[in-house]
């Protein structure tokens, strides 16, 4: 393993007396793709709102660049350089493309630095790059609720991109996507992953075996399997309670 960039060491959390994440512990690394999949309940989306700070863990730790982040605010945690996509396009419908990179600049994302917030060549230069990255340079000028489901999905990791997190996080990114949306997309995590670590919880397995390096597989909020692709789609366990279904 390279240095690690995420190490999630016994977490657990439980709501009325379940388990949802039971115990788990793994190590993300430097410029890492890593896709965790699992079935419904597994506790896949639960981890992600672990590691971010929105769920409050009943025991455990996880500490990002070395740092521990258990019971840090997401704004902060943010600010350290972890970036989470939601499984939901959430992004500024009624401003441009370009609007909605810009104003995930980072010096903008205070009070201070809205008000001191200049649309300079930095933040300009930036956007283009991103907009480039992201399959969207066509259309920076749009407004964003004329785009289709894939390209808002796109723009919300470009929103991302703009913060130039250490660490992505991506819950269901293609879902509702195109088929060609899936492909480009695949292409999009292969080339983000240069750079920085991302974490992907998907469902679909063919977009799986597209990105994965390494695939970490959940079940009843414990590791159930973890390794490559190869290895774990012809894991028994996995194939009993998973991939057989």
């Amino acid at each position: 393993m390279e240095k690690s960039v995420l190490s999630v060491k016994d977490l657990t959390v439980s709501f009325d007396g379940y388990k949802v994440v039971d115990n788990l512990s793994f190590d993300i690394g430097e410029n890492e793709l890593r896709v965790i999949i699992g079935p419904n309940g597994a506790g896949k989306t639960t981890v992600l709102d672990l590691i971010s700070g929105k769920t409050k863990p009943t025991a455990g730790s996880v500490k990002f660049l070395g740092q521990e982040i258990m019971g840090v605010s997401e704004n902060q945690i943010v600010k350290l350089g972890l970036g989470r996509k939601f499984q939901t396009p959430s992004i500024f419908e009624d401003l441009t493309v370009f609007e909605n990179l810009e104003i995930s600049f980072p010096r903008g994302r205070d009070v201070i630095g809205a008000l001191f917030f200049k649309r300079d060549k930095e933040v300009l230069d930036r956007a283009d790059e991103v907009a480039n990255i992201v399959y969207l340079s066509e259309v920076l000028n749009k407004d964003a609720a004329s785009l289709s489901h894939g390209q808002k999905q796109w723009l919300e990791i470009g929103m991302l991109l703009m913060q130039e997190p250490k660490l992505m996080m991506l819950d269901e990114p293609v879902a509702g996507m195109t088929l060609n949306e899936r492909k480009q997309t695949a292409k999009l995590l292969n080339t983000i992953s240069q750079g920085r670590s991302v974490i992907v919880v998907e469902h679909d397995m063919n977009f799986v075996k597209e990105v994965a390096q390494t695939v970490t597989v959940l079940h009843q909020g414990a590791v159930l399997s973890e390794g490559q692709m190869a290895d774990v789609q012809n894991d028994p366990k996995v194939i009993e309670v998973y991939l057989g279904h």
